[in-house]
């Protein structure tokens, strides 16, 4: 059981930031729909000094359709919360262990406080916290949700050409997901997805490949997968 501290009135937002604040809560409260509280998320990057910062934060390939269970409370409550301050999370960026530290992380950020003093107090000006209830349920469906990891003793190909090209794409963000996770019919989608992380976090922070990287090859990742992928 994860405890939030629930002191979140003591943090005073400043008084020119009240009328964005109260804006913000309204229109919140009425923008039920995920696709709007999406849009509405980037319309607020977008008239704040802090956006470009918030925008870069995740990358904006995956969407409130992908959600498992989309129309469940935990799906409902990471739109509500977590598209406050970036784009939406894919609760299978992190495995299931990983996940406590980072989510305590960023609602202590989202009551105002956090590793940038007054900066994040000021950027997180208008953004509502969840409550200690809502964060263990969003916790709870984040982790029930998560990257489950490989068994490479399950996997003995991995030291294959097709392993080695899968563990070269997949370790470089998270760990090596299982096969299993997704159908041979739904792991191309998949990688397609990753592959455009890739190239969304290399142009986020300006990385140029030397002529001698290793190249990712997408065929052999795929090939990997769907032999080994979940019966549909």
């Amino acid at each position: 059981m994860y405890q939030w501290s629930t002191d979140a009135s003591r943090y005073n937002f400043p008084m020119r930031l009240v009328t964005v604040a109260a804006f913000f809560l309204a229109t919140a409260a009425s923008a039920q729909d995920p696709t709007q509280r999406v849009a509405q998320a980037k319309k607020r990057w977008a008239d704040s000094p802090h956006g470009p910062m918030l925008e870069r934060i995740l990358p904006p390939t995956f969407e409130p359709r992908q959600l498992p269970a989309p129309k469940s409370r935990g799906a409902r409550l990471v739109v509500q919360y977590c598209v406050q301050c970036h784009n939406l999370p894919n609760p299978a960026m992190h495995h299931a262990a990983k996940w406590p530290a980072i989510f305590e992380r960023m609602v202590v950020r989202m009551r105002g406080k956090g590793n940038m003093g007054e900066l994040m107090h000021e950027m997180m000006a208008g953004v509502q916290a969840p409550t200690d209830e809502q964060a263990g349920v969003l916790l709870a469906y984040l982790r029930r949700n998560a990257q489950k990891p490989i068994d490479p003793t399950k996997y003995p190909e991995l030291s294959s050409a097709e392993g080695r090209s899968f563990k070269l794409a997949c370790e470089q963000c998270h760990v090596l997901p299982d096969p299993m996770r997704h159908t041979a019919a739904e792991w191309p989608a998949v990688v397609a997805r990753m592959e455009k992380n890739m190239e969304w976090m290399n142009r986020v922070v300006g990385n140029h490949h030397p002529p001698d990287e290793p190249q990712l090859k997408v065929e052999e990742i795929n090939a990997f997968l769907v032999k080994r992928a979940r019966k549909g």
